[in-house]
């Protein structure tokens, strides 16, 4: 099982601690973290962070994670793929995924309708692109050349590059099919390892329809990682999923809140939501139930951390993300190397076949 770590996201920028996050990707890269995953919420964009990292680290691949086709021409989206390809030394991944109404419609000011569908064509220009083709694209959202117009289909002056991995996040049952067609990899949130099939089994059947193996697509997902005692950990993060349950997207279309409700959480969901749109926030994240916080992240000692991490590795999850805990760096990066520690002995006993699995 390889390890990703990330960086950034809705919290990003409000304070200077920049130094401190590229010190941490530096040590984690020593420490032997595979990925880095710089997300874009309304924070820090996914692209600068990368272009600075892939100048202070030699082996750690850098993800966009993710970038929102919403905010970027498909386009801008494939010169930006294939300039931090090359100034990275082809460590780059591009991740990309829609977001949801909140920020498409409230941030960008741009239509969220067929997310789907735009996912679909933006992907489909930045493909020709990286095959070094001309961008011609007729479209329902994306028309290359513009119609009636002045200009001609172009193609990029950067050299393509077929080989730059692509990875989706997505969790609604068509995205998810649509991973499994076309991604290398899934960039998955909400899941629940015991309830695995209700996100995974989408993926597989757009790898199967595509003809491809499950085998194909890299499957990543993970949480929060804390060491202690689990009851007096609980506690602290169930603000962590009363938030995108009850306030991410809008009351009619939330990609997080459906997921859970699909992994069983349905009544939770319902009520979370309610009281957090209703103004009651403290209400909602009271409501969140302890088995999803601990379904959902690696918290406990370790023999509780070895079990998560079994628990990710048995529901198909081929990286596993962790967001390491702690008050400051040192301690974040403590927490990382025994989460990595676990990790290791976890496959080491799997590889021997022995009940340390």
């Amino acid at each position: 099982m390889r390890v990703a770590i990330a960086i950034g996201g809705a919290n990003s920028g409000k304070r200077d601690d920049w130094q401190e996050q590229v010190d941490y990707v530096v040590e984690a890269e020593r420490l032997g973290v595979e990925d880095v995953w710089s997300a874009e919420a309304w924070g820090q964009d996914a692209v600068v962070p990368l272009a600075y990292l892939a100048a202070v680290t030699d082996r750690i691949r850098l993800g966009s994670g993710i970038m929102q086709v919403s905010a970027r021409t498909p386009s801008m989206t494939a010169m930006t793929a294939l300039t931090l390809a090359t100034v990275s030394g082809n460590r780059y991944v591009l991740g990309l995924g829609v977001s949801g109404p909140q920020v498409v419609e409230g941030l960008q000011g741009q239509p969220f309708a067929d997310p789907i569908g735009r996912l679909r064509e933006h992907v489909d220009v930045v493909r020709l692109a990286f095959a070094g083709e001309k961008l011609v694209h007729e479209g329902r959202h994306h028309q290359l050349p513009r119609p009636g117009g002045q200009g001609k289909a172009l193609r990029l002056a950067q050299p393509g590059n077929a080989d730059i991995p692509l990875y989706l996040a997505t969790l609604s049952p068509r995205s998810l099919r649509y991973t499994g067609e076309v991604a290398d990899g899934w960039v998955g949130t909400s899941f629940v390892p015991e309830a695995a099939d209700v996100l995974l089994e989408a993926i597989r059947a757009g790898a199967e329809a595509a003809g491809r193996a499950m085998g194909e697509v890299d499957l990543q997902a993970g949480g929060s990682l804390a060491f202690g005692e689990l009851d007096a950990l609980v506690p602290r993060y169930r603000p962590g999923l009363a938030f995108p349950i009850g306030a991410m997207g809008s009351r009619q279309q939330n990609f997080y809140n459906a997921a859970f409700r699909r992994a069983g959480y349905e009544d939770a969901c319902e009520e979370i939501q309610r009281l957090w749109l209703d103004g009651k926030r403290d209400e909602a994240i009271a409501r969140v139930p302890d088995a999803l916080v601990t379904t959902t992240t690696l918290l406990g000692d370790d023999d509780q951390v070895r079990a998560r991490i079994r628990a990710y590795r048995d529901a198909g999850i081929t990286t596993l993300r962790l967001q390491p805990e702690g008050r400051s760096l040192d301690e974040r990066l403590a927490t990382l190397a025994h989460g990595l520690e676990l990790v290791r002995e976890v496959e080491a006993g799997q590889r021997a076949g022995t009940g340390a699995t």
